[in-house]
């Protein structure tokens, strides 16, 4: 399988009161294409941060962020964030004037996605994350939480990159909604083989993942028999 998004030899730390904090230390992980990843672990253990550098919001004070094996500095921060990753947020980050087309087209329009009709193309990629056209065409505030959610993914799948990092996706949805998404991430890793990782709180959501990854002793531990560093 083809590594998208690897980090090496990756330290991250602050400065405290005048004493440093370490969150990550000398990390060493890979994740790969067609692949369903979460990262778990305790509050204060490295998550946010680790989907900061993921994400290329946050850089590592040593070591590297490498994107198919380049460094995102040198591909250019702005350029990554655009073309190379999308960021599913947990408060979905919609535009809530707008329609759910209209956050999906406008997302288009930002990262400059070059298709010959982005109304169609962005209805359709609505349809695939389980909304109609009727729906579509609603103001965000007039769907539920889990329709947000929903557009939200659509918004992040416009722009066609092969890496999705999203940050408790499911953290606001009922159970069923929940599954429903995950069951989303899922075929958007295999079918689609896309690498998808998410940060969560939820054992139930690592289980139904490819890979469970574990933020302990400022490491990523792998906790998964099928997958390995």
């Amino acid at each position: 399988m083809e590594t998208i998004l690897q980090f090496k030899n990756l330290n991250y730390s602050y400065e405290n009161n005048g004493k440093k904090v370490t969150i990550l230390d000398n990390v060493n992980f890979s994740f790969q294409k067609g692949r369903f990843y979460t990262i778990l672990g305790p509050s204060g253990s490295g998550k946010t941060t680790t989907l900061s550098l993921g994400c290329g919001l946050d850089l590592p004070k040593n070591g590297y962020v490498l994107y198919k094996g380049k460094d995102i500095r040198k591909i250019g921060l702005d350029r990554y964030r655009n073309q190379c990753v999308s960021v599913i947020f947990q408060s979905y980050n919609l535009i809530t004037y707008m329609t759910a087309l209209q956050n999906v087209l406008t997302a288009m329009e930002i990262t400059n996605v070059k298709v010959q009709n982005k109304k169609a193309r962005a209805l359709e990629l609505l349809e695939k994350v389980g909304l109609k056209e009727v729906e579509a065409k609603r103001n965000v505030l007039q769907l539920s939480g889990g329709q947000q959610q929903r557009v939200a993914i659509a918004r992040a799948l416009s722009c066609n990159v092969d890496l999705l990092i999203a940050d408790e996706p499911t953290g606001n949805l009922d159970e069923e909604t929940a599954n429903d998404i995950i069951k989303l991430f899922q075929e958007l890793a295999h079918q689609e083989n896309k690498c998808v990782i998410v940060v969560t709180h939820s054992q139930e959501v690592a289980k139904q993942s490819d890979c469970a990854v574990y933020l302990s002793k400022k490491k990523l531990i792998v906790k998964d028999n099928n997958e390995s560093q």
